[in-house]
């Protein structure tokens, strides 16, 4: 999620509490939200979906975690509770694979502001609230002065029965807007990170249970490094292809780079997700979804974001509207299964 737009507990368990018999409909923008979206992924109208995760946290001003209001969380529990949403992912040779039928229930688990205080009973809160347990939990293993493997926090969610999912963070610094002044995709490409980037694969390997990892999260929003906005942008140049603009180039070939890397040290408990925002920032024809796609033989999943507005003044846009607009886009980049990796919406009325 964008970094600068982005317990009210319940007397039960996650494992019981009231049936969806009991729901009553919301009258709360938010919660409108959050019945739209459940409801659209419930009812297939968007078929492909195979897993979604919630951004569970308030950021700034944000009210993005689930019990904002509990007219919100209401919704959320109300949505979740059918056995469509499943808390078990299914794997083959160490690969997810998509539930053959319903949707895996995820989230970021308010792991906090730079998206890694991973701790147990974050996970359990959220649980808690959700009154629903979660698949896999997500995190921000940010690169900052020291590119290594976060074995304290995959063995934290491994322990707690979650499945680790990995947003590998090429940045230096918590900033946004702004080239990064170290991990550069041009960098990746020539290998100058490669010692760090071998052992780091080699601590994923030797854990031997299976994890989910992408690279260069919300890669078409300008707000994170890795957007071609830094790496040449619209030219063509500079790098590679005369036909492609350089920036979405370079970073498809800096994930290609790290996937290569893993394969020759045989690392095949990874399964490995490309992730793009539900709007392109910035808005040209360069910026696309399906410039950065490294492609079906290094990506097994395709994931997206999806949120609704931050505050009052923003436009209000349905979950399934937004989604309308972009999934025919996704849809025909692959056969891929998709993934909703992140959703949310702020208290806005």
């Amino acid at each position: 999620m964008r970094l600068f737009t982005f317990m009210i507990l319940i007397g039960c368990s996650f494992l019981s509490c009231k049936s969806q018999e009991n729901t009553v409909e919301p009258t709360n923008k938010k919660a409108i939200w959050i019945t739209n979206a459940l409801n659209s992924v419930k009812n297939n109208q968007f078929s492909r979906i195979k897993a979604i995760a919630w951004w569970h946290e308030n950021w700034n001003t944000t009210k993005l975690r689930i019990d904002s209001s509990e007219e919100a969380r209401q919704a959320y529990e109300d949505g979740v509770t059918s056995d469509f949403f499943k808390t078990d992912l299914q794997f083959i040779n160490q690969k997810l694979v998509a539930p053959t039928e319903g949707v895996y229930h995820n989230a970021f688990p308010d792991f906090g502001g730079e998206e890694n205080i991973v701790t147990e009973q974050r996970i359990l809160d959220f649980e808690t609230l959700a009154n629903k347990e979660i698949a896999w939990a997500y995190f921000s293993d940010n690169w900052l002065d020291n590119l290594h493997f976060p074995s304290g926090d995959v063995t934290t969610i491994h322990n707690a029965g979650k499945v680790p999912f990995i947003r590998m963070m090429a940045r230096s610094a918590f900033e946004e807007d702004q080239a990064d002044p170290v991990y550069s995709m041009q960098k990746i490409i020539d290998g100058v990170f490669d010692t760090q980037l071998t052992a780091w694969a080699t601590e994923a390997k030797n854990i031997r249970y299976p994890l989910l990892v992408e690279f260069g999260t919300e890669v078409n929003g300008q707000w994170f490094p890795w957007n071609g906005i830094y790496s040449g942008g619209a030219s063509t140049d500079t790098y590679g292809d005369p036909l492609l603009a350089d920036g979405p180039e370079r970073f498809k070939d800096a994930y290609r780079h790290i996937i290569d890397l893993f394969n020759a040290n045989n690392v095949q408990n990874i399964t490995w997700f490309y992730h793009v925002d539900a709007h392109n920032d910035p808005n040209e024809d360069w910026n696309t979804k399906a410039a950065y796609y490294p492609g079906d033989n290094y990506i097994d999943w395709i994931g997206v974001s999806v949120y609704g507005p931050y505050n009052t003044n923003e436009e209000l846009e349905s979950f399934s509207s937004i989604l309308e607009a972009i999934y025919p886009k996704l849809t025909a980049l692959t056969n891929k299964p998709l993934a909703i990796l992140e959703f949310g919406i702020s208290e806005i009325d």
